[in-house]
């Protein structure tokens, strides 16, 4: 147990990586040692939001904004400092210091107890069904059966049922848990005619994990064939937001990892279905259409982001799938390009594309659950390998209908649909070959949708965006030298101590009211921290109340890559020539100062007299050291 709280925001530092903190909001792509991702703090097009590992900083490069984990989860969240460390001591399992500890129930002990009655609940259900305790657990087993679920899936998914009497759940969880926790699990509704009764009843239940394996909230199918509505869902609450969820990701973050590719079906038993016959990859939204916080939480368990969309073949999955696709290019617009042709016939570099889109749609017209029990995963597995990429899923779609062409306004029709996918495709050789294709197949000269093509480009020629970019007063010569100073502290592969430094530089006396702040920090720190990353990261809490402070750092740490690799002798030279430096500009201003405030006094003043003496010193003493 931290016996303090600067201990306990230690221990919450240790366990921070900085990459897994951000990649929980921005999608990253590695570049060297950093990553780069599309800044979450403005409209951002093209990557340059930037964040440093070794260093655990984050800068973005258009806007100007930069800090440590911690600080990002500030502003992302929009929680204050204390809040920050209490929350994610309870995350770690971290016990607060009895100074810091809230009197009332802490989020943290809420949650815990919703997490528990939801465990409780999902126990009983699954209970209920497996050893057949409810009137209608014999109807469910039939109907789950009938979708070739047997025992051992049951057991694995852990499905169970919820009676159809109003209070049976409820009567079990009043004992151990309060109707507060309770209703902000999701388990009980108020009755309209007062008291509470279970929100599911006369269902099979569905148990949803988070990436933990955690039960959080629940799926529930009707039983009756009048029963709505068909499918009833858990509410967000605490422990559970849909929009960020993914239904089997806990059992299929290993194989998705193992496959380098993803699945993603519309349904639970999509799922259910697919996991039992061996395809491991998939997951599900919960109830909701596909969100950039899905294709997000995704996009860390798979390298290549290969990602298939594989929803029903109908006309609303293939809108669905339309509009999967583009939330993914959106959410990886600026990494790179969409993968937008196939190179079976030459060696290529995963990491060459921001993502890779592919639609399986098998042609029976079933959806994956129908498919897999009724052809079977093989067949299945063999459409999945040999999945069109979005593109040619969306030219196949329309091209398909050539044959209902009979005039040539239609002809013209069909073009301008396809039009806007072709312009899609950056590569401007493949965009050709397309073309042609499109051209032959319809029968048509490849120029003309060329010319076609021209005039929607031109049509559509994107805004530019402004971007408002963080606009300070330039700094003066001796403030930029300072900054350099300061800098040489935070180089990580420096050939001195941070005690040799402080030597080297001796007394140097600094101007500017934050960077003394700064300097003097830094000299307090030097003492117990071991090494750069642990000055930074001190550095960054100790101004954590003072912005304009901690808003220098990003400079600091800018300045210092420049000085990495230096050998010992010149480093130390780096050193001595920023301190003539500074002392040069000193006495610059000193000379200027004086200049100025010999020009304001008249010659008859005794004063005069007594500051010419002093500009003739500094003239003279500049010209001793040859700077004149």
């Amino acid at each position: 147990m931290a016996q303090t709280w600067d201990e306990l925001i230690q221990q919450v530092k240790d366990r921070l990586d900085i990459v897994e903190v951000i990649s929980e909001q921005v999608v990253l792509k590695k570049k060297g040692n950093n990553y780069w991702g599309l800044c979450p703090f403005h409209k951002d097009k093209n990557p340059s939001f930037c964040i440093t590992p070794h260093l655990g900083i984050y800068k973005c490069f258009s806007c100007g904004e930069a800090g440590d984990a911690l600080k990002f989860i500030m502003k992302t969240k929009n929680m204050e400092f204390k809040d920050v460390i209490i929350e994610l001591a309870d995350k770690f399992g971290l016990e607060i210091p009895t100074t810091h500890k809230s009197s009332g129930t802490s989020t943290k002990e809420i949650k815990e107890q919703m997490l528990a009655a939801t465990m409780v609940a999902a126990e009983y259900y699954h209970d209920l069904l497996i050893r057949e305790k409810d009137a209608n657990a014999t109807i469910a087993l039939k109907y789950l059966t009938k979708r070739g679920i047997g025992s051992d899936i049951i057991k694995k998914f852990h499905i169970g049922i919820a009676p159809k009497a109003y209070t049976v759940l409820y009567d079990e969880l009043k004992k151990d848990f309060s109707n507060e926790i309770l209703e902000k699990a999701g388990l009980i509704i108020k009755s309209e005619k007062g008291g509470y009764i279970d929100r599911f009843r006369n269902r099979v239940i569905i148990p949803i994990q988070n990436e933990n394996g955690d039960f959080v909230a629940f799926g529930a199918r009707a039983l009756e064939a009048d029963q709505n509505p068909k499918y009833l869902n858990s509410s967000d609450s605490l422990i559970y937001n849909k929009s960020k969820l993914l239904y089997g990701l806990y059992t299929a973050k290993d194989s998705i990892k193992e496959e380098d590719s993803v699945v993603l079906m519309e349904g639970y038993f999509d799922v259910i279905s697919a996991q039992a016959h061996g395809i491991g990859n998939c997951v599900a939204s919960c109830g909701t259409s596909l969100t950039a916080e899905h294709v997000k939480l995704l996009s860390r368990y798979t390298k290549s982001r290969r990602i298939y969309l594989s929803f029903d073949t109908d006309s609303a999955g293939q809108k669905a799938t339309a509009r999967g696709a583009e939330i993914i290019k959106d959410v990886f617009a600026g990494l790179g390009d969409i993968k937008q042709f196939d190179e079976s016939y030459v060696s290529s570099d995963k990491d060459k594309y921001a993502c890779e889109i592919r639609v399986i749609a098998p042609p029976e017209g079933k959806d994956p659950d129908e498919f897999v029990r009724s052809v079977g995963a093989d067949a299945y597995k063999m459409y999945m390998e040999n999945a069109p990429l979005f593109i040619d899923f969306q030219l196949n779609n329309i091209l398909k209908n050539r044959g209902k062409i009979s005039s040539p306004q239609e002809k013209a029709q069909f073009v301008k649909q396809i039009i806007p996918i072709l312009a899609e495709i950056k590569n401007r050789i493949i965009r050709s070959e397309y073309i042609d294709m499109v051209a032959q197949t319809l029968g048509t000269d490849p120029n003309a949708i060329r010319t076609e093509m021209r005039i929607f480009e031109r049509a559509n020629i994107p805004q530019t965006e402004r971007i408002v970019k963080n606009v300070t007063k330039n700094d003066s010569v001796l403030k930029k030298a300072q900054k350099n100073l300061l800098s040489v502290f935070l180089v990580s592969d420096s050939p001195f101590t941070f005690t040799q430094i402080s030597e080297i530089m001796g007394d140097i006396e600094f101007d500017d009211e934050i960077l003394i702040i700064v300097k003097s920090t830094i000299d307090k720190l030097i003492c117990t921290v071991n090494n750069v990353k642990e000055l930074i990261e001190h550095l960054y809490t100790e101004f954590i109340e003072n912005p304009e402070a901690q808003a220098i750092l990003p400079q600091l740490v800018a300045t210092a890559e420049v000085y990495k690799g230096l050998s010992e002798e010149d480093f130390e030279n780096v050193i001595r020539e920023t301190i003539d430096k500074i002392n040069h500009c000193r006495q610059m201003k000193e000379t200027e100062e004086i200049k100025s405030l010999y020009k304001g006094i008249s010659d008859d003043d005794p004063e005069a007299l007594k500051i010419q003496i002093q500009l003739r010193d500094k003239i003279k003493k500049r010209q001793k050291i040859g700077e004149y």
